[in-house]
């Protein structure tokens, strides 16, 4: 392989990665701590994503992960209200 090819190579890869780093740096605007209490269990979980709606739905699912058993009740605790919603980062 001749050393233009193996720059021009290079030069791709560390632009991938840097798209790949940049890329997901940004997409956590919103950071929130959700705290749920599903069947007399209390969990408290933080979480970030791209909207506020993003950032509880997946602090909802972390902290019924910890506290639910089984599929079935990990979706019925994903789909109660959230005890407590704290603003980490709007």
């Amino acid at each position: 392989m001749s050393k233009r090819v193996k720059l021009a190579v290079g030069a791709v890869f560390v632009l991938l990665v840097g798209i790949i780093v940049y890329s997901t740096m940004n997409l956590s605007h919103y950071e929130c701590e959700v705290c749920v209490e599903f069947k007399g269990r209390t969990s408290c979980r933080p979480a970030a994503g791209s909207t506020r709606e993003e950032a509880v739905r997946t602090a909802t699912d972390n902290a019924c992960a910890d506290i639910a058993s089984g599929m079935t009740e990990s979706i019925a605790c994903g789909h109660t209200t959230p005890k407590s919603v704290r603003w980490l980062r709007p």
